[in-house]
């Protein structure tokens, strides 16, 4: 299988590519500049700037996940902008490429997130839920809306509702690590919150799995099957480094020092990945400690 990937050089791009490459794929990575880049075996770069039509004819599956950090910098009106643009001009460009291509890809995967239904409390929530009401859940909707002209041209398409992504090299669990390495670890929140975590290795299996099954299509939850708070994550990372979990980090705090993101980072998501389990996918990690376990100690 060819596979266009946007946003192939991030956390998470990384990761699928080399996944994609050991099972005898190749990659084909969107970039806005070619400086830089080095291409190897398996590996294209092509720009947005090139006749994506073209590149979409030659590939089986187009895989987009750009969009600018959410926690880069701090929200105002403008890095809000910059949030919602980035995810949905972006995929209405790629979905654009696609709908007009000569010959079209088998699927197409755009991602979205769990931020779609917004602060639920313990409310479980399957990808036949609303759509919450705050900030990210307004733009997790406007992305998915994105990618409709798509499937409407009999394309399979797939919405992976990313959750939070726990891997040791980067994204939440890294900002988390140093407080309980100094002995001063603790919830976010007052911990009550649920907390949608996912193993990596689980987001590219999933990823894989949407890619090769055709029974997947619409929104997918990518999220362990565990149904845990963040207080109870707290308490099992700081079992894992043999660590307390007793300082927690109240909402006010957390409004100091990252303003308005702080409402997104103590939401509750009670998410439950049932497109996921119905269509046959077997999860590798559905418990934290031993999810975390596997990851602090890789080298």
């Amino acid at each position: 299988m060819r596979v266009l990937i946007s946003g192939g050089t991030g956390f998470i791009g990384n990761y699928l590519t080399q996944a994609l490459l050991e099972r005898g794929d190749e990659a084909a990575i969107l970039t806005r500049s070619l400086t830089g880049k080095k291409e190897r075996p398996g590996v294209q770069y092509v720009t947005w700037d090139g006749n994506l039509e073209t590149v979409v004819s030659e590939c089986d599956a187009v895989v987009n996940m750009a969009g600018k950090n959410l926690f880069e910098s701090r929200w105002n009106t403008q890095v809000k902008k910059d949030i919602l643009s980035s995810r949905v001009e972006t995929t209405r460009k790629l979905a654009d490429a696609i709908v007009h291509s000569a010959s079209k890809p088998r699927v197409f995967i755009s991602f979205s997130a769990t931020g779609y239904y917004g602060s639920r409390g313990d409310e479980p929530l399957r990808e036949t839920s609303a759509p919450g009401h705050d900030f990210l859940a307004e733009v997790c909707r406007k992305w998915e809306e994105a990618a409709e002209p798509v499937r409407k041209a009999g394309v399979r398409t797939v919405l992976p509702r990313i959750g939070i992504v726990k891997q040791k090299d980067d994204g939440a669990l890294a900002k988390m690590l140093l407080p309980f390495q100094l002995f001063i670890g603790g919830p976010l929140g007052d911990g009550s919150q649920y907390y949608p975590w996912v193993h990596m290795d689980d987001v590219i299996g999933l990823l894989v799995h949407a890619l090769d099954n055709p029974d997947v299509s619409g929104p997918m939850n990518v999220a362990a099957p565990e149904h845990g708070t963040m207080k109870e994550f707290a308490k099992s990372l700081g079992s894992v480094l043999h660590r307390p979990s007793l300082f927690a980090v109240p909402e006010f705090a957390l409004r100091l020092v990252v303003g308005q993101a702080a409402s997104a980072i103590v939401s509750s998501a009670r998410v439950v990945p049932a497109v996921a389990l119905q269509t046959g996918y077997q999860f590798k990690f559905t418990d934290r400690r031993q999810a975390l376990r596997d990851i602090l100690n890789r080298n």
